[in-house]
């Protein structure tokens, strides 16, 4: 793992992401007492994010040719920021929804962007240097629920803790001068018809389970610990930020991990952490195991998405950018139905018996990898042989194609060019 200025610039990138949905998730309770609407309603900020995530990945691979990695990810920073901005100033439902829609669609720029850069830039180290990226979003993240649960305890309200965004990526385009390169060129295998491998939906799998955990625990966790363990509103949204110091100290060990055992099963052995932080937050008798629960669950969090992502795109069959516009869909699915059925369900039956939904969908993402550790024997690798340099060894002869990001690879007698 080396870190140039190239890594620093795009860990920061992806860190204002990171401080925009962690502050965010938690205000959505707080814009639910605003706007005096039930959970269910107010659940759909999270359809808002799937939503915007969804266009994001359907966007992706045609923006990419067109404008450049480069140009998507400081459109993405941009757009956050404009975002953010326009959250602060609106009040009324649909403007809120609009916005985290579109700021969705921003993030999955800067998300998309980085990860395929980062992947492409550090080669068999593309996992390991993910989880640290995304270790340094959670830092950043990490204040976010601190900041705004602290501006709500003084009186100021939600709006100052969530407009630190604006402010990051002022700090962030101080790096404008380091150049983001364009994707090295990459084969599109010949699958039938075109087609992902198995290995990848089943990645693609445990990317919408666990993608609906995260969200699931950063928009309803304040909720449950407000009217079950009778926690003041702004000491229950600070709360969430245990979760993201779980994820914090998690993804800095879990890069390291992911280097020394196959990624795979330092995965599954995170769902089992994570099952039994959340388990201790659903039993915990006081607000203060609660609260350690939730960073144990935290722990586990922290590698579901960096090493879920390096693996998708490890076992894309040489299709990195479709394989990361197909992830898009598994989180406008995961992002869309799961808060908002807890949401409906917490209408129900309350928020501490809804929020068990968790626990189902960390046994779904479970189920995934261990089918994949059990009837694909090395697909737990980071890497298979061959995959290094973006290019399976299965694939035939080949030749140079030149795309508006740069050249690209194809198969001879493919009809479908991928410039990655």
């Amino acid at each position: 793992m080396r870190r140039d200025p190239l890594t620093w610039l795009l860990y920061g990138q992806l860190a204002i992401w990171g401080y925009f949905l962690y502050g965010f998730a938690p205000v959505v309770p707080l814009l639910r007492d605003e706007q005096h609407t039930s959970r269910g309603v107010a659940s759909l900020h999270g359809t808002a994010l799937a939503v915007g995530g969804v266009a994001g990945g359907v966007f992706l691979p045609w923006l990419v040719r067109r404008f450049g990695r480069a140009t998507l990810v400081w459109a993405g920073v941009g757009g956050v920021a404009l975002c953010t901005a326009g959250l602060l100033a609106s009040r009324p439902l649909a403007a809120t929804l609009t916005w985290a829609a579109l700021a969705s669609v921003a993030g999955s720029m800067i998300v998309n962007g980085t990860t395929a850069v980062l992947t492409d830039h550090h080669g068999p180290a593309g996992p390991a240097v993910l989880s640290e990226a995304n270790a340094v979003a959670a830092g950043v993240g990490l204040l976010a629920p601190l900041a705004v649960g602290g501006a709500v305890t003084v009186g100021l309200g939600w709006r100052p803790g969530l407009g630190a965004v604006i402010g990051l990526a002022a700090l962030t385009a101080i790096g404008w001068r380091v150049r983001i390169p364009a994707g090295r060129p990459v084969a599109v295998v010949r699958q039938a018809a075109g087609r992902l491998p198995r290995a990848y939906w089943l990645m693609w799998a445990s990317l919408t389970a666990t993608g609906a955990v995260e969200l699931c625990l950063n928009l309803w966790v304040a909720d449950v610990l407000r009217t079950h363990s009778h926690v003041p509103p702004g000491a229950a949204t600070a709360a969430v930020s245990t979760i993201i110091g779980g994820m914090l100290v998690g993804r800095a060990a879990g890069g390291r991990l992911a280097l020394r055992y196959p990624p795979a099963k330092v995965l599954l052995g995170a769902l089992g952490v994570s099952g039994v932080g959340f388990a201790t937050f659903w039993f915990a008798p006081t607000p203060a195991v609660a609260m350690a629960g939730l960073a144990v669950c935290g722990l586990g969090n922290s590698v579901h998405f960096p090493l879920g992502m390096g693996l998708a795109v490890a076992h894309s069959g040489g299709q990195p950018e479709r394989a990361l516009s197909r992830v898009a869909y598994a989180f406008g699915l995961s992002f869309g139905a799961a808060p908002y059925a807890l949401g409906a369900l917490a209408d129900r039956v309350g928020p501490h018996t809804a929020i068990l939904l968790v626990g189902g969908l960390l046994g779904v993402s479970a189920t995934a990898i261990a089918t994949l550790l059990l009837t694909a024997p090395g697909q737990g690798d980071a890497v298979g042989e061959g995959q290094q340099d973006g290019l399976d060894p299965s694939v035939g002869p080949h030749e140079v194609v030149e795309g508006d990001d740069g050249p690209g690879v194809r198969v001879v007698g493919s009809e479908d060019a991928a410039v990655a």
